[in-house]
């Protein structure tokens, strides 16, 4: 049977440290939204497979592939890049699905630059960041998976990152991953009851 609406675009966005991997794996757990594997140049970390976490490109493969209009965003982070294929997403979203990107700022202002009506239509933009800097810094030591230059740097583009906040749609202040979910959720629950998602042959007919 056809969908009722037309499928979400949910751009999340946020500051490492944050928490956003483990909002991801929660909404990912739920399997109430496809997720949007991207395209990188780095190399994989070690247990990542390649199709799962990302797809892994050399540069050359990678920069043919912005020169044939591959991506729907891509950006330079942290010395490599990252993109999303906007075949695939304007797939899902004319089959109903809702998906989520996980997207630096760089990318979110790309999407919402994006002439396509369709990905307009669908987008949502979420920012997730703490309450405060020092909570950040807290947690990306407490991780303990980084060097300190590799802290210093996060540090130092969360500053920047932390600069465009407002343009984004929503934002959640973490807490607990309890807590960030509900939120997220709550943010989906919304956009998929607009009434420009609904497909008028759905209703009455």
């Amino acid at each position: 049977m056809a969908s009722a609406r037309s499928g979400i675009l949910i751009v999340l966005s946020a500051p490492s440290g944050a928490g956003k991997s483990t909002l991801i794996q929660r909404v990912r757990a739920d399997g109430e939204f496809v997720y949007s594997v991207s395209c990188t140049t780095r190399p994989p970390r070690p247990g990542e497979k390649d199709g799962e976490a990302y797809w892994f490109l050399a540069e050359e493969d990678f920069r043919r592939r912005v020169q044939d209009g591959f991506f729907l965003e891509y950006a330079k982070v942290h010395g490599h890049f990252y993109g999303t294929s906007i075949a695939f997403v304007k797939e899902q979203l004319a089959a109903g699905r809702d998906l989520l990107l996980d997207l630096d700022v760089q990318g979110a202002a790309q999407i919402r630059a994006c002439p396509d009506p369709s990905v307009q239509r669908a987008l949502a933009t979420v920012f997730l960041t703490t309450p405060t800097f020092a909570e950040l810094e807290r947690r990306l030591r407490t991780r303990a998976t980084d060097s300190e230059e590799t802290i210093r740097r996060r540090l130092r583009n969360a500053a920047g990152e932390m600069a465009h906040w407002r343009e984004y749609d929503y934002a959640i202040l973490s807490g607990t991953p309890e807590k960030d979910a509900r939120a997220f959720r709550a943010v989906a629950d919304a956009e998929r009851h607009r009434v420009s998602r609904i497909h008028p042959s759905s209703i009455w007919s």
